[in-house]
């Protein structure tokens, strides 16, 4: 018997997820079957994975159960099918058996609260696991604080030897004793203030209850609700971040503010230089290609990507994800995809062309990914200097990666397997892994 590959597995389940979310909304069978235009035994079969399922008829029924047709033939979101993958391997189990990892889609597609709730408290628990390792090395090596631990344990000491004295010598003359009494008041006086400012110094370092929120992570929250456009910013060009950023929660805290209205610059910036409705027009023209579109950007390959993420969807725009990283091969700017998870603290996978860019300046790449969920993708990626470097500097180099799924089969042959970063990839045997490479 034949091992069916990764996509067969993965649209295999279409039509269990089907009946899963048909049942979760109370509808019949053959109430579903007739509101979609088919017979009760066909839908049968589907739900049964009998028949593949596809076109038309997927978004039908996509429709009638209120998801998108994503859900129903690719299952759950890529980045939340890693978290509970890392949640099953990273938290032994307290009860029972081990956690169903082979069902992970079939908790998603049965009870998505339940799913989402998971995932979420395992991001608290990784938070508040970094926030305490984090005041443990403060603990051990921070200056401020162990100089005031030492104020504070010398003050103690001090008024405990003050009591001491008055408990000990009761008959002390009025003069001393009242001299003691004031000892005591000052020394309690410092030990409170000394409390208090290391109190202060706690929380000017940021510290915070409950899984702490990064900048950058705040900062992507706020255009992923904006689903990456901007339109104040296509009409009116930059003049409009303080108006856009206006109530937006976590923008008091000013790293975070700084970093929004930087990046929304240069979308200003990228705005300006290919104006929405002429490259709106292009990129319809081209089915959304970037290679046609060079010539508008001067050849300027990661502007295109980076427009071509910016596109809105209701205008006709396919889903894109977009990946930036640093010369070190950090994530410093993500658009999430629901089926190609972008994790949001690591690296990715080290097989990722947004890395092997890294090694190709200025050359321009194409390539189709094969996901270990089933999924291929088309991804375009380029390594250019950030901004024009001065005679005699080195450039800021930076890799842009343009994400766009395609369906399978118009992938054809030749795709390169690739995962979601080696912590929750379940492909074995990959010489890429960095676990492997550190014993191999």
């Amino acid at each position: 018997m034949t091992q069916r590959s990764a996509p067969q597995r993965r649209h295999a389940l279409t039509g269990s997820r089907i009946r899963e979310r048909r049942t979760v909304m109370g509808i019949k069978q053959s109430d579903l079957a007739r509101a979609v235009g088919i017979s009760a035994s066909y839908l049968n079969l589907i739900e049964h994975n009998r028949r593949r399922i596809g076109g038309k008829l997927l978004v039908d029924l996509a429709r009638k159960l209120e998801v998108e047709p994503t859900a129903l033939s690719e299952g759950a979101d890529a980045s939340l099918f890693d978290a509970l993958q890392a949640a099953a391997g990273e938290s032994p189990p307290a009860f029972g058996p081990a956690p169903e990892t082979g069902r992970i889609d079939e908790l998603a597609g049965r009870f998505p609260g339940w799913a989402g709730l998971i995932a979420s408290q395992h991001k608290r628990i990784a938070g508040l696991e970094g926030l305490v390792d984090g005041l443990h090395d403060r603990l051990a090596h921070d200056p401020v604080l162990a100089e005031a631990m030492h104020e504070l344990l010398s003050t103690v000491a001090a008024i405990r030897s003050t009591a001491d004295i008055l408990v000990r010598e009761p008959d002390i003359e009025p003069q001393w004793r009242g001299r003691f009494h004031r000892n005591l008041h000052e020394e309690a006086e410092r030990l409170s203030a000394r409390a208090t400012a290391m109190l202060s110094h706690f929380e000017s370092q940021g510290g915070r209850q409950g899984a702490p929120s990064t900048p950058q992570e705040t900062v992507e929250a706020f255009f992923d609700a904006m689903d990456h456009h901007f339109p104040m910013i296509e009409k009116a060009g930059a003049g409009t971040i303080g108006a856009i950023l206006v109530g937006v929660a976590g923008m008091e805290d000013p790293a975070t503010r700084t970093l929004a209205e930087r990046l929304l610059r240069h979308y200003a910036e990228d705005a300006a230089r290919l104006p929405l409705k002429p490259f709106l027009a292009a990129a319809l023209d081209s089915g959304f290609e970037p290679e046609p579109l060079l010539p508008m950007a001067g050849g300027d390959v990661a502007l295109v990507l980076r427009r071509l993420a910016s596109l809105p969807r209701a205008k006709g725009a396919p889903p894109f994800g977009l990946a930036v990283c640093d010369a070190a091969g950090a994530l410093i700017f993500r658009r999430r995809i629901g089926a190609f998870s972008i994790p949001r603290f690591g690296a990715g996978c080290p097989l990722w062309p947004l890395y092997r860019a890294l090694s190709k300046p200025m050359v321009p790449e194409a390539s189709v990914l094969d996901l270990p969920n089933g999924t291929t993708f088309r991804a375009w990626s380029i390594c250019q200097p950030a901004r024009a470097a001065g005679f005699g500097a080195e450039p800021v180099m930076r890799a842009t990666m343009l994400l766009r799924p395609v369906e399978e089969e118009r992938a054809g042959s030749g795709a390169q397997p690739v995962g979601p970063g080696c912590a929750v990839c379940p492909r074995e045997g990959c010489t890429a892994r960095r676990m492997d490479s550190l014993v191999g």
